[in-house]
């Protein structure tokens, strides 16, 4: 493995921010920057060879600070939504940052994807570290977070996130990646194909917030058991697809077992012949479509991307968790190691 640590930028208050690229023998690559601990490239082969880059995002460092679609990076405290900005823990009511219409999402506008992340080489990867302090965006508790991520000879991007804190909090963390399997910038995903190994999922309010119990997925758009043309059914009359003007929901993943790896997600490219394998420890699996990426900053492409350019499978806990005692818990108490993680696996049909 080949690995390589670049000077890549410095933020507003003056953080020196890393560009890494890993480079395995056959010649894929990922690099992965210290702001937010990001995904910014993965380089593989389609099925004649060729290699391109899948993952959207940006040639500037600077692009990252804040942009909308959070690409590639690690958002948190709390990556999702939770209702009204609002939790109680323990007897205490906690409020967060309003800034996803009524809802609290992905931490807040200073959340985990807009810092910069101290970095360091470890075999086979790099690990990326942050201390976020007690009360930061409205979070109790001192915490330190860890994403780790390792590139194997087989393609495959090993995500493995870990977290402890002084005092009792919340807690959930994904990577907000979006895929193209044709190429960044080379046209949209709606001809992708997309399985799930998911039978049920979260119907939510017209705001994206979960209402309750999950409900199956037989006869309804949301349904991917057996592998479906994202674009077939995205257009339908449906309350989730109308709410987020596409797929932006959270399926359960079957099986769920806490602490043990299970397949999430298998995206494939007809015209490339690429395939994505996702696994993960997680429970739930949140699918966005990229219906909003019009806008965003300048990409790699040399244009900014327009809707459906590449689609997001976040890996994490359910949304508004802290709100609902029949989820999976979402709290970390002193002395407890938060653990979670994510396999991206490249290959070709």
């Amino acid at each position: 493995m080949e690995l390589t640590k670049e000077l890549w930028g410095k933020s507003a208050c003056g953080k020196e921010i890393y560009l890494y690229t890993l480079k395995n023998a056959s010649g894929a690559y990922v690099q992965l920057s210290s702001v937010g601990a990001g995904i910014v490239s993965v380089v593989v082969p389609d099925k004649d060879g060729v290699l391109a880059d899948v993952a959207l995002g940006y040639p500037e460092a600077a692009s990252y600070f804040g942009d909308g679609p959070c690409a590639g990076k690690v958002p948190g405290r709390y990556a999702n939504r939770i209702a009204l900005g609002k939790f109680s823990l323990d007897g205490v009511e906690y409020t967060l940052p309003i800034n996803n219409g009524p809802n609290h999402l992905h931490g807040g506008p200073e959340g985990f994807q807009n810092k910069v992340w101290e970095s360091r080489e470890h075999e086979g990867g790099v690990e990326f570290l942050y201390y976020s302090e007690d009360g930061e965006m409205g979070y109790p508790g001192a915490l330190k977070a860890v994403a780790r991520y390792e590139w194997t000879e087989e393609n495959e991007l090993r995500l493995t996130l870990t977290a402890e804190s002084d005092a009792p909090t919340v807690i959930n963390l994904t990577n907000h990646a979006y895929f193209n399997l044709n190429g960044e910038g080379n046209g949209d995903i709606l001809g992708h194909t997309l399985r799930l190994n998911a039978s049920e999922y979260l119907p939510t309010s017209d705001s994206l917030i979960p209402v309750g119990e999950s409900e199956p997925v037989a006869g309804t758009p949301m349904d991917f058991v057996n592998e479906k043309v994202i674009g077939a059914e995205i257009k339908a009359d449906f309350p989730a697809l109308n709410y987020g003007k596409g797929y932006d929901n959270c399926w359960v993943i079957d099986g769920y077992e806490p602490g043990q790896i299970q397949e999430a997600a298998e995206l494939y490219a007809p015209e490339s012949g690429r395939v994505l394998s996702v696994y993960t420890t997680q429970p739930g699996v949140q699918v966005y479509t990229g219906n909003w990426l019009a806008g965003s900053p300048v990409a790699k492409c040399g244009r900014s991307y327009n809707d459906y350019d590449g689609v997001a499978i976040e890996c994490q806990n359910f949304p508004d968790a802290p709100n609902k005692a029949d989820y999976p818990s979402a709290v970390l108490r002193p002395g407890e190691v938060y653990e979670q993680a994510i396999i991206f696996a490249f290959g070709v049909r």
